[in-house]
């Protein structure tokens, strides 16, 4: 959500940010709502404030006996009916509220121009990709060879994008999400929390799921929404707050099943578990002061690249172009994996410093350790630390030896029971 003191000082300059992400100029409707709105608001007001003084004027003419004039009086305020009711400034609130829960986030001035992916702008890389010295098998071709991975089942028990894992490779999709909590709680600070799978409207409006990616989502019968991520609950447990800046940064990390419609992704990955409506993600979310995000945003990311260079897999840091950046955030960074199987580098974890977009939704606010009547929007930030599923195909095909059989990181044997190698009965 946006200030709307902030469109109304630079209207010009809010419709040249939404511009960037190929947006038609919106600040001339914006603020011609919000001069309706207030001068309806004035006027209703002022109608107020006339009626209350009256009333106090029957209360004198009480007092002093005049009870007639008083009579008369009430009666000429029961008669009247203000020109502006509570009904019309709601509508036209609502109208102002529902143009601007439409509108992405604005960018951060380093986001660079592009319309789409072609345009992101890798910034490093740590590893190179392995010659494996074979011909590379993707991962559905390795686990359905091993008997361990099972997409017929899955189509049979629930339908298309949906996965069954069976023995070691269960245990190894296991293994890489308690080695990730592991890693963020004992080694970057974040604290574990488990949160609900299901979340109400106002939740997933918060983190500005709703409503404009209301598709996106499965909803239950009842109403709730199914998480398509972690972010949401996490996120959403500042919304309402007021926090003590000293409290500030909170760091927050939840494994969870994650659910998503895949509403528009037609025709795309339809193989495999690279895009699946259930799949599991290790979420990283800080809440910071305004003056933390940035520094925060670039921990974040290091805390989601330790991941990868610990089971040491090529990886590299994109920054995402304007048009490629997702609507609540301002900047983001994904990292991307290098797949043998696909010949490609495929996104891994997205980082994205929503800056004070999502808090406004929320209304978190924290409170100065300057001045204890001093509030301001804190900043939210989210990211993937990493996503399971990916993690578990990286390390499959990564590791993947010339007889089909795949080496275990190491850093996974303790969680593997000590078994090094996954192969075939």
């Amino acid at each position: 959500m946006h200030d709307i003191r902030a469109i109304r000082a630079d209207p010009g300059g809010f419709d040249a940010g939404l511009a960037r992400r190929g947006l038609a100029p919106v600040s001339g409707k914006v603020l011609e709502l919000d001069e309706k709105r207030r001068a309806l608001v004035t006027e209703l007001q002022n109608w107020q404030a006339d009626r209350r003084a009256r009333s106090k004027r029957i209360g004198e003419l009480m007092k002093s006996g005049r009870a007639e004039e008083a009579a008369q009086l009430r009666a000429e305020i029961d008669a009247a009916t203000p020109a502006v009711s509570e009904d019309e400034v709601r509508a036209v609130e609502l109208e102002l509220k529902g143009l601007l829960e439409t509108l992405p986030n604005l960018l951060d001035p380093d986001v660079p121009e592009g319309a789409d992916e072609s345009a992101n702008v890798v910034l490093s890389q740590h590893g190179e990709p392995r010659d494996l010295g074979f011909q590379p098998r993707q991962h559905f071709e390795l686990g359905e060879a091993l008997g361990m991975m099972d997409f017929a089942l899955a189509a049979k028990l629930a339908g298309t994008r949906f996965v069954v894992l069976r023995g070691q490779l269960a245990r190894l999709e296991r293994a890489l999400g308690q080695f990730m909590l592991d890693l963020h709680t004992r080694e970057h600070g974040y604290t574990e929390t488990a949160v609900p799978y299901l979340v109400n409207s106002a939740t997933a409006y918060g983190t500005n799921q709703l409503p404009k990616f209301a598709e996106d989502l499965f909803q239950t019968t009842d109403g709730r929404w199914l998480i398509p991520t972690a972010e949401v609950p996490l996120t959403n447990t500042a919304a309402g707050e007021i926090i003590p800046e000293k409290d500030l940064p909170l760091r927050l990390t939840a494994l969870t099943d994650c659910f998503r419609s895949e509403a528009g992704a037609a025709g795309r990955d339809t193989r495999g578990m690279m895009r699946q409506h259930q799949f599991r993600k290790v979420e990283l979310v800080s809440i910071t002061h305004p003056s933390q995000s940035e520094a925060e945003h670039e921990r974040m990311t290091r805390a989601a690249e330790k991941v990868l260079a610990a089971l040491g897999l090529p990886f590299r840091r994109v920054l995402l172009c304007a048009g490629d950046t997702g609507p609540s955030s301002a900047k983001t960074f994904d990292l991307e994996v290098w797949l043998p199987g696909q010949q490609a580098w495929r996104e891994i974890s997205s980082c994205s410093n929503c800056r004070d977009f999502q808090a406004r939704r929320m209304n978190a606010r924290f409170r100065s350790a300057a001045d204890s009547k001093a509030l301001g929007f804190v900043h939210t930030l989210n990211g993937s630390g990493v996503a399971v599923g990916r993690a578990l195909i990286a390390v499959m095909e990564n590791y993947q030896q010339a007889d089909g059989s795949i080496m275990i990181p190491e850093p996974l044997w303790p969680y593997m029971g000590g078994a090094e190698r996954i192969a075939a009965r």
